[in-house]
């Protein structure tokens, strides 16, 4: 075969092909611990959620902790459009089997993402990340914008504190990865602009 019936092969067998945006990130699907699992399948690290965010004003990162966690915890500033947490604390009640306070639903969740894509001029198949604490959140939030036709939500396996460690002196303190442990810029500092507010 020569060399111009091979390039045009090659071009014809590419162009028939679609390719996925499982692409953007290095994390492998198959390999996601349940819980972390969105039906989405799209997945990220907090540095590959930096790089895609960074300079990008297209791809919206919306971190779906509680205000409160944004408060004392940190958050990651500037690069976040906005909060918009996916639970809520219920200081009504206490989880004695996770001995803090119960968390519901947001029941705003979906309608806040779609004002926040609508303002932007975006649509439902515009780029999303979302970040939680450590990806638990980040997936069902992922799953449920999935189901309201959002197309290519990624969730941040790690997410803004990362996972805990196993065994060594860290055992049980979050230090394995997350934005955090990346030494990704973040702040304490709120803007009243992104942040989430429950009007009574």
């Amino acid at each position: 075969m020569n060399r111009r019936a091979l390039v045009l092969a090659l071009a014809a067998m590419l162009g028939g092909m679609s390719f996925s945006p499982l692409m953007a990130g290095s994390v492998d699907p198959a390999k996601v611990p349940e819980i972390k699992q969105s039906d989405l399948k799209l997945y990220v690290t907090a540095a590959e959620a930096f790089e895609m965010k960074k300079g990008n004003a297209k791809i919206l990162l919306i971190d779906v902790r509680t205000p409160e966690e944004l408060q004392y915890v940190g958050n990651v500033g500037e690069m976040m459009d906005v909060n918009v947490p996916y639970v809520l604390n219920d200081i009504s009640g206490y989880d004695e089997k996770m001995k803090h306070y119960k968390n519901a639903a947001n029941s705003d969740f979906v309608t806040s993402v779609n004002d926040l894509v609508a303002k932007k001029g975006l649509d439902k198949d515009s780029e999303i990340i979302l970040m939680c604490r450590s990806g638990d959140r980040s997936s069902k939030g992922a799953s449920l914008l999935g189901k309201a036709g959002y197309t290519k939500v990624y969730s941040v396996v790690d997410g803004f504190e990362g996972d805990k460690a196993k065994d060594g002196e860290n055992k049980g303190k979050r230090t394995v990865n997350g934005w955090k442990n990346a030494n990704l810029p973040w702040d304490y500092k709120m803007d009243k602009d992104k942040m989430y507010y429950i009007l009574n």
